[in-house]
């Protein structure tokens, strides 16, 4: 029978293995995934590298001899993280170059986290972390705040893949998807070809529910626990079939442009009284794509049910996020408020990262 995971492929879905470290690349792990479970793709942020770099010797030399060349502690995490994700992409480049080129095959690396809402500091340091890599199937990684916005275009415009990240709301969502289309036309505009710019929107699942579920028991509204994330998702997934549809849009797919599709993060339940799959399972579409820490992606390979979910039960989604209202429960407030926690959640383990290389370097 087929592997439960690879079939999720069947719906038109990608997924991608959000967890990186050397162990996973050197040991065969990472191919063994790829060739047995159909993984599409790799995303990396900085709480992943930190876990790492932090749990493992697989860095030290490294870091001793980055050390003796590169300037800051940042430089030396980045010279060290481009390593891995250019091994990956390596790994990948078949799967870049099957059937519709740049369909899939994607390795993410994220800017620093420190930059989240300086939007030239992120367009110079995208393009800057692009040239080092130097591997057509990597996606640059950009958090979707309100100054990320101008740096998605930017680096768009540049004819640089982006994965916007941090996304959990879905007016920033559509300002995002508006980022995109803009920085394709200034490309073009520019006089070049946009057919190899491939961009992710990555919309946060499972955080929503963990803030939303408490305030939803307190209100006695126990029946839409667990709902709201996966009925955002939803609503998502129609924006991008709108804003995907419009004539500003078919102009630019008429010269190669690829939409840019929907990515699913965040999928690992937190709630231990949620299936383990709960959130991978709801939203299996076409032109989606789900990035799966590891463990949910084994917990999938055992028990998972891969069907097509995506545009089930649409209009009970519109119900959900209607009723959160009726219900007082402010939805965009929660969501940035997300934002902002998000960007202090990689803050911290960049900070942590950043200590653990000094610590090594003391140490070397």
């Amino acid at each position: 029978m087929e592997n439960k995971v690879k079939q999720i492929h069947n719906f038109g879905q990608s997924i991608w293995l959000d967890f990186i470290d050397r162990q996973i690349i050197s040991s065969g792990n990472l191919q063994k995934l790829i060739d047995e479970d159909g993984i599409r793709g790799v995303t990396s942020n900085p709480a992943i590298f930190e876990k790492a770099i932090s749990s493992s010797d697989d860095y030290n030399d490294d870091i001793t001899a980055f050390g003796k060349e590169a300037g800051t502690t940042e430089d030396i995490f980045f010279n060290l993280a481009i390593k891995d994700i250019q091994a990956a992409a390596d790994l990948f480049d078949p799967l870049y170059n099957e059937g519709v080129v740049g369909a899939d095959g994607y390795v993410s690396l994220e800017v620093s986290p420190f930059l989240a809402l300086d939007a030239e500091k992120t367009a110079k340091q995208a393009e800057e972390l692009w040239k080092k890599v130097d591997r057509k199937n990597v996606m640059i990684k950009i958090p979707g705040t309100k100054p990320g916005l101008q740096a998605i275009r930017e680096t768009i415009s540049k004819g640089i893949n982006v994965n916007v990240t941090l996304l959990f709301g879905l007016e920033r969502y559509e300002e995002v998807t508006e980022a995109y289309i803009s920085g394709l036309e200034d490309h073009l505009a520019a006089g070049h070809n946009i057919e190899h710019i491939s961009s992710v929107a990555s919309f946060f699942l499972s955080r929503i529910d963990v803030v939303v579920d408490p305030l939803l028991k307190e209100k006695g509204a126990d029946d839409l626990v667990g709902e709201v994330a996966v009925a955002s998702a939803k609503k998502a997934y129609e924006i991008y079939k709108r804003v995907f549809s419009t004539d500003r849009w078919k102009a630019l797919e008429a010269k190669g442009a690829k939409p840019q599709r929907l990515l699913w993060a965040s999928t690992g339940s937190k709630n231990p009284d949620f299936k383990d799959t709960k959130y991978v399972e709801a939203l299996i579409g076409p032109d989606t794509v789900d990035t799966v820490p590891l463990e949910t992606i084994e917990a999938f390979r055992d028990h998972g049910i891969a069907a097509d979910t995506l545009m089930l039960g649409l209009d009970q989604a519109t119900e959900t996020l209607g009723r959160l209202k009726s219900l007082g429960i402010d939805l965009d407030k929660i969501t940035q408020d997300l934002e902002d926690e998000g960007i202090e959640k990689f803050n911290k383990p960049f900070e942590k990262l950043l200590k653990a290389i000094e610590d090594q370097q003391a140490k070397g």
